[in-house]
């Protein structure tokens, strides 16, 4: 998969300085088209819930106090619930003569009960004149229809005065409250109202931000809470003047864990849940409310645009930072990015009061880190893969995947290494090029140079270059091969079956025969990128690249297609079909080598060896005898025919003492 993705953005032709700005903007619409998704921006409220817990303060500062019915209260009254409303109507007027200023019931009183104890409520109602109860919208479904209901208190305690407000609170998609209600006649509006009338000139006027958002000031029971039952007797269980002035928030108070399976009543999620693990009671809820408007402390979302906006820097530093990739830099440069967005974010939050999405701009950071990484492993990849298909025109497919998956075995540069080198010409192919056309002459040539090329390249061989009709070719660079010799002379075999076979083919297309000489030998040289700053290639130089190269024209002096040194010879795993040929110095060099050639007939190859071997001893007579032998039983062998005209010569002037047998070869 991988490698299909990279020929695919291989095959991307746009300039590569367009594929930074291109994967930012494909980044940026992306993402602001997520930002549409109700998914994602429930998401990004997990970013706001983040910062409610990172930013609350943990304590109220206002007189909001609750008087929670929970498990206590229902072990020292000892009723079930629904209490009797004569014990509501107990506790208001205990409330009243302790001086609170509103007492706010967040319970829904819609049904009559008993005559009586509905009468005891309402006259408490009338009394204290500064009650208020909740009501609310429920869904109704029928046979014959489906709508919303507002359920409001019960007729008898709004007549003695009791205001109702609308308690519904507005769940986002994970069930979540942050949404802080925002309608006339809202609870916390109706509460506030009611103190103003008993407690007038007290408050502020309250002003909101549009949409506005709840501050939590932390977890549940963050407000001072105070038993029912407490509440009944103050005296005996509050200090004195407890509830005088005080906004009193009366509501269920019973503990409830999301983890129980179902919800419990007048319970609710907020951003703690998810660290506590416990639902918030509906009164506190309330409560929160109350404090956020009192204090001005109320969350608003920031404009779309300055979330685009700082999506959009994020992006845009992101690509400039980025835009030369280095994995460890990058990666710094993201996170100080993601810092500093996740800082501005708290900043607003915490002392502007403003909720600045970040979610787009963090993942918005990290894809750029992740593009801008994928860009450079794609583009190293096409790079790899180029550079593969360029190497394998000169060295095998294996030995390129050797060199990908091992680079630290490619050493760029001059380095000396034990090589075998072989040389390639054609014989006489200048006079034979003349008398065809060029175009006749560029196709037959490469058709030459392709097969020669396949078969050294199907022997680990490394073509170093081209010259004219010959071939310059390596082994045991720019890998390590230890039968760089073997595979060299299997080569140079095969590459003259082939020619062999060629010349068959050209006979029967009315072409010219072709015939190869080479010349090989094995030896140290410097392999590696050579060349100027503009302008290099993979080479090799050396003295035995001189010599290899004269071997191969010293085969025209013996008749032979192929010649190797011996220093190449005696690193032949396998040398029973070698024939010893001379021991020569060439032009240049001042050191005798022995060469050989390719022998397919062991008599030949025995006769030869005793007949070099008497030469070289200045046994001429029984040398002679040897050469005349061969030449008798291979008549076209021109080596035979150069000792024997030799023999003659140093017969008519005999060497000198120290005569090593070795022949120097002035011109070649």
């Amino acid at each position: 998969m991988p490698n299909i993705v990279s020929e695919l953005w291989g095959r991307v032709h746009f300039r590569p300085e367009l594929k930074t700005p291109l994967l930012s903007l494909v980044t940026f619409v992306l993402l602001a088209l997520a930002g549409l998704s109700s998914q994602w921006q429930l998401l990004e409220k997990k970013g706001f819930d983040l910062l409610s817990v990172h930013t609350a303060p943990m304590q109220s500062t206002l007189p909001i106090t609750i008087i929670g019915i929970d498990e206590p209260s229902f072990a020292e009254i000892g009723l079930r619930w629904p209490w009797p409303r004569g014990l509501h109507a107990e506790l208001v007027d205990r409330l009243s003569e302790a001086g609170a200023a509103v007492v706010a019931f967040d319970l829904i009183m819609d049904v009559a009960s008993t005559p009586d104890q509905d009468s005891q409520l309402a006259d408490a109602i009338r009394r204290a004149g500064n009650v208020v109860l909740a009501a609310d919208w429920v869904f109704q479904e029928t046979t014959y229809a489906r709508q919303w209901l507002r359920v409001d208190p019960l007729r008898d305690f709004t007549q003695a005065g009791a205001i109702g407000g609308l308690a519904t609170m507005t769940l986002d998609g994970d069930m979540i409250i942050r949404q802080l209600p925002d309608n006339r006649d809202a609870f916390w509006r109706v509460i506030l109202d009611k103190f103003n009338q008993t407690r007038p000139g007290m408050l502020p006027p309250v002003r909101l931000p549009k949409p506005p958002m709840i501050r939590y000031l932390g977890p549940d029971h963050t407000f001072p809470y105070v038993s029912y039952y407490q509440a009944l007797d103050p005296e005996k269980f509050l200090p004195k003047e407890f509830f005088r002035d005080q906004i009193v928030l009366v509501g269920r108070d019973t503990k409830a864990s999301p983890d129980a399976g179902a919800a419990q009543a007048d319970t609710f999620s907020t951003p703690f849940t998810a660290s506590t693990r416990w639902l918030t009671p509906g009164v506190e809820l309330h409560a929160s409310i109350l404090e956020n408007v009192l204090t001005g402390i109320t969350l608003t979302q920031a404009h779309p645009a300055a979330k685009y906006a700082l999506l959009a820097i994020s992006i845009l530093l992101s690509a400039l930072g980025m835009w030369r990739w280095r994995p460890v830099l990058s990666a710094l440069l993201g996170l100080v990015l993601m810092m500093a967005v996740v800082g501005l974010d708290w900043w607003l939050f915490r002392y502007r009061n403003i909720w600045l999405p970040a979610g787009a701009p963090l993942v918005g950071i990290v894809l750029m880190y992740v593009g801008q990484g994928g860009m450079a492993f794609l583009a190293e990849q096409q790079r790899k893969r180029q550079i593969k298909q360029a190497f394998e025109h000169y060295v095998p497919p294996q030995v390129v995947a050797e060199m990908i998956a091992h680079p630290e075995k490619l050493k760029l540069g001059g380095q000396k290494r034990e090589v075998t080198i072989l040389f390639t010409d054609l014989k006489g192919f200048t006079s034979i090029s003349e008398q065809m056309n060029p175009e006749d002459v560029s196709r037959l040539l490469n058709r030459h140079l392709t097969e020669m090329t396949r078969i050294i390249l199907r022997h680990n061989g490394t073509v170093d270059k081209f010259i004219g009709d010959a071939i310059m070719a390596f082994w045991g660079a720019p890998l390590d091969d230890p039968k760089h010799a073997d595979h060299a002379c299997q080569a140079a075999i095969e590459m003259q079956a082939a020619m062999a076979a060629m010349r068959e083919s050209l006979a029967t297309e009315g072409l010219p025969p072709l015939y190869m000489r080479i010349g090989i030998h094995s030896g140290s040289a410097i392999v590696g990128n050579m060349g100027s700053d503009d302008r290099f290639d993979y080479s090799a130089i050396g003295d035995t690249v001189n010599l290899a190269s004269r071997l191969e024209g010293v085969n025209k002096l013996y008749g032979t297609d192929i010649l190797l040194s011996e220093f190449t010879v005696s690193m032949l795993e396998r040398c029973e079909h070698l024939r010893k040929v001379d021991v020569v110095i060439v032009k240049g060099k001042l050191t005798p080598v022995g060469i050989y050639t390719i022998c397919q007939d062991n008599e030949l190859i025995t006769l030869s060896r005793h007949a070099i071997d008497t030469f070289q001893a200045s046994q001429w007579d029984q040398s002679e005898e040897l050469w005349k032998k061969i030449h008798e039983i291979f008549p076209q062998d021109k080596i035979a025919e150069i000792y024997l005209q030799r023999i003659s010569e140093l017969r008519a002037a005999p060497p000198s003492s120290d005569w090593s047998g070795a022949v120097a070869l002035e011109k070649m």
